[in-house]
């Protein structure tokens, strides 16, 4: 077994709706030259993703909505019979080749989910992954298909395998959850700025699962401006006693940017801090409890120059065993894109102070650690229970 490959090609840059929109696919573009700007893919498998087939989108999604993604591709499909399927809308508009440019990051996250469960290597990244919102039957949130719950369909009807699915975007991972919200062979973990404020307006502590998978959807929906510390603590925290609970056989992370402090399209506080550390408390995680196996996606993120090469190129360090990377980005890196209207970093960590202090800092820390709490209780020992509360940083009951 090899240990690591990633999964990239610049054709996954016709999934694009507008040179205005800002899913914007260039994202994948500056992580892949930063990464070649350090040498660090020098040695390193790139496998190109497939499409994927309609029998494999049909895991999850109808084959009419299949067929209107086909037709809205083409310019087939009436505006009214897009609404429909959530396509045409200001999130997710129509653009040429639609089919083929969503179907493409199927098919990388299937590859990428088979080359782990199939031996061949033990970690694998799909920088192009993780579009978490789309349905059944229906787009949205800048999502046509969902890759990750067609990819989770398509191996667990292969190897009959135990999923857990880490999600850490700003935005709840919906469309993951209620595709197997009733199932007891996948178990889903977001963390997610509260719908309070938010796109998709789900994603609370009560959303627990139903008939045999209760107790294998977990949320924790974080507060507005919640920074560094409280998240990870969150984060660990309930990523570990998922863990425990659920047993694995493998890891599936959706890393997405977009809980970064400068995001233009969310409310959190998070700093390069946090992304640094996010993948390396997976591939522990991973190492404990699913001998090593796990698999990476992107996601969200939408500070495509100063926020998603770092933070995807710290998934890229932990995947291949490597600590966060520090010091200063490459200057070649730097230059090539210091055309553009937001100028790229400098450094790997973000400068101090980045924002104003925070005036609600402690009352959100422990409102977010008694939201997990919260979340564990039931699924965990009195005695743990006991350690989670003397052990904590603030102070709750």
């Amino acid at each position: 077994m090899k240990d690591f490959a990633y999964l990239y090609s610049p054709e996954e840059a016709t999934y694009r709706f507008s040179e205005t929109h800002p899913f914007n696919p260039i994202r994948l573009e500056l992580t892949v030259s930063l990464l070649e700007a350090m040498h660090q893919l020098d040695d390193i498998p790139c496998i190109a993703p497939r499409h994927a087939t309609d029998e494999e989108l049909a895991l999850i999604h109808d084959q009419d909505y299949i067929a209107a993604v086909k037709a809205a591709g083409t310019g087939a499909l009436t505006p009214l019979k897009a609404q429909m399927y959530g396509l045409g809308t200001e999130d997710t508009p129509l653009f040429q080749g639609m089919h083929s440019g969503a179907s493409l990051l199927v098919g990388g996250t299937i590859e990428a989910c088979d080359l782990v469960l199939s031996g061949q290597y033990k970690r694998t990244f799909h920088i192009g992954g993780g579009l978490h919102h789309g349905f059944r039957g229906r787009a949205s949130g800048f999502c046509v298909y969902n890759d990750t719950a067609v990819a989770m369909a398509a191996m667990i009807e292969k190897y009959h395998c135990k999923i857990l699915y880490v999600d850490t975007d700003a935005h709840h991972g919906d469309g993951v959850q209620w595709a197997f919200y009733n199932r007891k062979d996948v178990m889903t973990l977001s963390l997610h700025e509260t719908g309070r404020y938010l796109f998709p307006g789900t994603g609370m502590v009560t959303e627990r699962g139903s008939e045999e998978g209760y107790g294998f959807s977990w949320n924790v929906p974080l507060d507005a401006f919640t920074e560094d510390d409280s998240f990870l603590l969150a984060y660990e925290t309930a990523l570990f006693e998922a863990c425990e609970l659920f047993q694995p056989d493998l890891i599936i992370t959706q890393n997405g940017a977009d809980a970064h402090t400068l995001d233009p399209l969310t409310h959190l506080s998070l700093t390069m801090k946090s992304y640094e550390q996010i993948p390396q408390i997976a591939v522990a995680a991973a190492n404990k409890y699913t001998n090593g196996k796990i698999v990476a996606l992107g996601g969200g993120g939408y500070d495509w120059y100063r926020v998603v090469p770092r933070a995807w190129s710290q998934v890229f360090a932990a995947m291949t065993g490597q600590a966060p990377f520090h010091g200063e980005i490459p200057i070649s890196w730097q230059e090539r894109w210091s055309g553009e209207e937001t100028p790229p970093p400098t450094h790997w960590h973000d400068p101090t102070p980045l924002y104003p202090a925070i005036p609600r800092r402690p009352e959100i820390e422990e409102k977010n650690w008694e939201t997990v709490k919260r979340l564990i209780w039931p699924f965990v020992s009195d005695e743990r229970k006991r350690q989670l509360t003397t052990t904590s940083p603030y102070s709750v009951d």
